[in-house]
C-alpha cells in the first residue's frame, strides 16, 4: 500500500468518524417536537430552558425565559446548571444542542431533552432582546 493510499484511508475514517459523532443520539436525550417542548416550558416549575446560540443569535430572537449560554462557553459555565431542574436545551437547529447535552452529560447531568428541528421549528412565542 503506498503512503497516499493509508492517508487518504486516515482521512475517510476521521470524516465518517465525523459525520457519526454527529448524528448518533445522545443517552439520556430526549428528542421533543415543537409542540412537546412547547409544554414542557409551559410547566414552569423546576424547569431550565438553555439557548447554546451565540448571543447574536439570542438578542435576535428566542424563546422567554431561556437563559443565553453559548455551546462556546458550556463547558466553562456547566455549574451554573442544576440537575435538579428539568433542562431543555434548544439552538438553531438541534446540532448544537445534541452536542451541548454531551457536554453536560460529562459534567454528571443526565436527563436533559431538545427541541428537535431547534428554533426554526418552534411555534411558540418569541422574544427580542
Amino acid at each position: 500500500m503506498s503512503f497516499t493510499t493509508i492517508l487518504l484511508l486516515i482521512a475517510y475514517a476521521v470524516i465518517i468518524w465525523f459525520v457519526i459523532s454527529r448524528f448518533v443520539p445522545v443517552k439520556g436525550l430526549e428528542n421533543l417536537k415543537s409542540d412537546q417542548f412547547k409544554e414542557r416550558v409551559n410547566q414552569k416549575s423546576r424547569v431550565m430552558l438553555i439557548d447554546v446560540r451565540e448571543p447574536h443569535e439570542y438578542k435576535a430572537g428566542h424563546i422567554p425565559s431561556a437563559v443565553n449560554i453559548p455551546l462556546s462557553q458550556l463547558d466553562q459555565r456547566a455549574r451554573e446548571i442544576s440537575s435538579k431542574n428539568d433542562i431543555l436545551l434548544y439552538c438553531r437547529s438541534g446540532m448544537r444542542s445534541k452536542q451541548a447535552a454531551k457536554i453536560l452529560k460529562k459534567h454528571g447531568i443526565s436527563q436533559m431533552a431538545h427541541l428537535q428541528g431547534g428554533f426554526i421549528t418552534w411555534n411558540g412565542p418569541r422574544k427580542k432582546k
